[in-house]
């Protein structure tokens, strides 16, 4: 059936292709072996089927053999269950044997440990016996050398004793021992007393082995005794300086105090010649000596001082100081300083470790300080690590109100001879290319402060620092208000006798009372001085404060002081604000006098413009030169000069009534050559351009734009009414009736006139907000810079097609 289908399928297929003869011949070719293909296809279908059977039968076969395996692996595991817990019974049978084993084993252990403690405490009982017995007759006989060494092991021997104290012979042993250790320190003092008596006696004996042995025996015993031997020895080698330098004597007067310090040097080398070798080195006993020294002469010292505090001079009291300092920098250099906390003294506090940027190195003051000419100058600064700092020195603090009184005194005479000098030489010269002059007495001022300050602190960094410190307040303030406020020179407000013509015709040189070029170069050399004292007391202020102990440094305050100085600064910018001022002034009132009504064109700048520029071109340049070291006082100076003269300016503006409308073009034109010459105000005059602060030109501008808003309201008609009012509020933006008066009157309007304008003007007020930020000043959006220079720049096009 399926072979008719396929034959079906051929004829359908031919019948549709219609093939060519040749295609179907190539066709019927090619089918030739179709029989044979379909043959081996069907051997290997039935082969693949007998595969899938013989798999189907295995697999019946699967199941019974799993059982059967897992039935063996259970027997397994019983079996070895089985062998572990036979194991684990053989193994809890053999530490069972093990324990007997070695139970005798612990038990010898423990024999033998006991055995070896019970021979070690024999042995040690054997030697504590025969030492107590030893160390009784080598003290008898003075035999110091072999007591020490066995003294140590007894004592060694006892702490091994420490609980068996409770038996009755360790403990008559240990009475022994302390018995001994008593007698031994008893005799060391004995021996001791001897060989060193007291003052008074004849020395019978000196420095001997027995005594060197004794030493080391001293160390053993209670360290009582060891401090007895050293007190003992170094009283009686101290002895001759507390005879040879009594109140009485003349060698003990601060004059003569190197004697002192040369008397202790030789007894220093002569004891390391004779005693060097006697005592252990680990006693310092030299340095104890120097201390004790020490001690004593600051106590003396501050004794004595206290009597004749009456003949203490600065120079005298300098002389000490340095002299006593030097010493304690040389005790330094040749000892550490490790028996400062035994003896009696007290340790001295470590010094502040000069990191004073605000003074010179002065390295090369080392050797100046042994010269008598220099008392005045102290020995260099004290290392920071020297602990023999104010071992002696310490009592001379009380007494340095006689070095602070003298600087005092020194600087009262400094201060009047500045004055002095100032009267007789005169002001300073005008300033360079690099700035005003700073006074020369600034200088020594601060120099002689920086002297005054590193002394003191060399002498004391407590209480007399700050007495200092005052001192310094004290002539800061004189010098600012006697040297510097003193100095600027006077303002003259004389300027009566000028007539209006006469300041149009104002010439370079004519006479408006105003200062020279060297009183300017003054006021100019007094601001850069007081600038640099302001600079120079902050840093004072801040190495003062490193100077003093860090308990004081909030009583250290020199912004009183500092204030001051900012005082003068401010005086100085305004002398020379009311000098331009002043001198702008005529022509500014000759602006307001001129007939503005009569005008009938528009010029060039106006007459009193050209003064007020010449003025300015006086007087700016000069300052600037003098102030160049300090330009931020010199844009000071501008600010307040254009805030000074800005108001005035308008204020005149007011005044200029009735004005014409080309009367006011010619204002607007002067005010916009005043608001060009105004921005170029810091460097006018200069060969350097530099561009004006931003702060400055942000003021000019401002004020400037207001003059010429004003000057816009005048020219604009005042018909009708409404468009002028509200015209006046867009450009000026302000609310009070007063300047709108003033705009009507410059505009020449009659009273009838202004009333009914003024009326119409509180009504196109806008209306104040509401809130907490409302006041009775309204503020207005005001027309940007660049919108008025625009407005400027058509209104000059204008007024020069006027003038063609």
């Amino acid at each position: 059936m399926m072979e008719d289908e396929e034959l079906e399928f051929v004829e359908d297929l031919e019948a549709i292709l219609n093939l060519t003869p040749e295609v179907q011949l190539a066709i019927e070719q090619s089918l030739a072996n179709i029989d044979e293909v379909v043959n081996n296809i069907r051997l290997k279908i039935r082969r693949l089927d007998d595969n899938i059977r013989t798999v189907v039968r295995g697999q019946t076969n699967v199941g019974q053999d799993g059982r059967q395996a897992l039935e063996e692996a259970q027997k397994a595991i019983q079996q070895l269950f089985g062998k572990i817990k036979d194991i684990k019974d053989k193994a809890e049978k053999s530490e069972q044997m093990v324990k007997e084993i070695t139970r005798d084993i612990k038990q010898l252990d423990h024999a033998k440990r006991h055995l070896t403690t019970s021979i070690t405490t024999l042995n040690h009982l054997h030697m504590l016996a025969g030492g107590v017995d030893s160390l009784e007759a080598m003290t008898r006989k003075r035999q110091y050398g072999e007591v020490a060494n066995l003294l140590q092991g007894v004592v060694n021997v006892i702490e091994h004793f420490q609980k068996y104290m409770g038996i009755p012979q360790i403990r008559q042993l240990s009475e022994r021992v302390k018995e001994a250790q008593s007698e031994l320190g008893t005799q060391i003092l004995s021996d001791f007393e001897e060989s060193f008596p007291a003052q008074g006696s004849k020395k019978s004996g000196g420095p001997s082995i027995v005594l060197r042995d004794a030493c080391l025996v001293a160390n053993v015993l209670d360290p009582r005794i060891k401090q007895e031997i050293i007190k003992k020895f170094i009283r009686q080698h101290l002895s001759e300086y507390l005879v040879l330098f009594q109140e009485n004597q003349d060698v003990a007067w601060l004059d003569k105090i190197d004697r002192r310090y040369a008397w202790i040097k030789r007894q220093l080398v002569d004891y390391e010649e004779k005693y060097g070798r006697m005592f252990p080195e680990e006693w310092c006993m030299t340095e104890r000596i120097a201390v004790e020294f020490c001690h004593i002469t600051r106590t003396e010292l501050a004794k004595l001082m206290r009597t004749r505090a009456r003949e203490i001079e600065v120079k005298l009291l300098l002389f000490a100081i340095q002299r006593t300092t030097n010493f304690e920098g040389l005790l330094a250099k040749r000892f550490s300083g490790c028996t400062l906390n035994d003896g009696p003294g007290k340790k001295t506090e470590t010094p502040l470790e000069p990191t004073n940027p605000f003074l010179e190195d002065e390295s090369g003051e080392e050797n100046a300080s042994e010269k008598d000419e220099d008392l005045d100058r102290p020995k260099k600064p004290k290392a920071p690590d020297n602990p023999f700092h104010g071992i002696v020195s310490k009592c001379f603090e009380p007494h340095l109100y006689v070095y602070i009184e003298s600087q005092d005194k020194n600087l009262g005479e400094l201060i009047d001879r500045f004055v002095s000098d100032f009267r007789t030489q005169g002001p300073p010269k005008s300033g360079t290319d690099e700035g005003g002059a700073v006074l020369p007495s600034c200088a020594d001022l601060f120099v002689y402060y920086k002297k005054c300050m590193v002394q003191c602190s060399q002498l004391s960094t407590g209480e007399p620092m700050i007495a200092l410190t005052t001192i310094f307040q004290k002539y800061l303030r004189e010098y600012a208000w006697k040297i510097l406020s003193g100095n600027l020179p006077k303002t003259s407000t004389n300027s009566g006798g000028l007539t209006i013509s006469s300041l149009l015709k104002e010439k370079e040189g004519s006479e408006v009372a105003k200062f020279t070029t060297e009183e300017l170069c003054l006021i100019c050399s007094i601001l850069s001085t007081a600038e640099y004292c302001l600079a120079t007391t902050q840093q004072l202020e801040e190495k003062l404060k490193e100077k003093v102990d860090k308990s004081l440094m909030e009583r250290i305050n020199l912004t009183g002081e500092m204030d001051t100085f900012s005082t003068v600064i401010s005086n100085s910018i305004q002398l020379l604000v009311q000098d331009l001022d002043a001198a702008c002034d005529p022509a500014l009132t000759a602006m307001s006098k001129m007939p503005w009504q009569s005008v009938e064109h528009v010029g060039d700048q106006s007459p009193y413009v050209t003064s007020v520029i010449m003025h300015i071109k006086q007087n700016v340049p000069i300052i600037r030169d003098n102030l160049a070291s300090t330009r931020k006082y010199f844009t000071q100076f501008c600010i307040k000069f254009t805030n000074s003269f800005i108001p005035k300016f308008i204020n005149h503006l007011f005044r200029c009534k009735p004005i014409s409308m080309v009367g006011a073009e010619q204002l607007l034109l002067d005010t916009h050559s005043l608001k060009t010459v105004l921005l170029d105000l810091p460097s006018i005059g200069s060969q350097v351009v530099r561009k004006a602060p931003a702060s400055y030109t942000k003021i000019v501008v401002k004020g400037m734009t207001r003059a010429e808003m004003i000057l816009k309201v005048v020219m604009a008609p005042h018909e009708p009414s409404v468009v002028f009012v509200d015209n006046y509020i867009k450009l000026l933006a302000d609310s009070n009736p007063e300047t709108f008066q003033k705009i009507l009157d410059m505009k020449g309007l009659k009273r009838s006139e202004q009333s009914s304008m003024l009326e119409l003007f509180r009504q196109r007020l806008p209306t104040p907000p509401s809130g907490p930020d409302s006041g009775s000043s309204l503020s207005f959006s005001t027309p940007t810079p660049e919108q008025e220079s625009s407005r400027i720049r058509k209104l000059e096009k204008l007024i020069k097609k006027r003038i063609q």
